[in-house]
């Protein structure tokens, strides 16, 4: 079940300040910062299964690649947009956290643009 692997997500996003859990359209869960996406699980076909897609910037994106390509990815689909895409499987709870906490400081900036 989606929601199950998605606890630790949930338990260390919800630790940092005005992020919420919610539930995409498709039932699938994700985290807000500030009322935008942040982090979420992604079903889409040319993920692999039990795949966190975070929003990220770029250049931190290809450090991430670079670093450990066993843990984080790419397809084709999510290239051309702010994401990394994290295999849930191989990433600890403090990398996990840090991750999140880039994607939070990010998210919130686009938040604060669009209020």
């Amino acid at each position: 079940m989606p929601a199950a692997r998605f606890e630790r997500v949930r338990e260390v996003g919800l630790a940092l300040p005005g992020v919420e859990a919610a539930t995409r359209y498709d039932g699938t869960p994700v985290l807000k910062a500030g009322g935008c996406f942040m982090a979420g699980l992604t079903l889409h076909p040319s993920a692999e299964p039990d795949t966190l897609v975070v929003r990220i910037g770029f250049e931190e994106r290809a450090y991430f690649l670079e670093d450990a390509p066993d843990t984080y990815y790419l397809t084709d689909y999510h290239r051309s947009h702010p994401v990394v895409l994290v295999r849930l499987s191989r990433i600890d709870r403090d990398a996990l956290r840090d991750l999140l906490s880039m994607s939070w400081r990010l998210t919130m900036a686009k938040a604060g643009k669009r209020a």
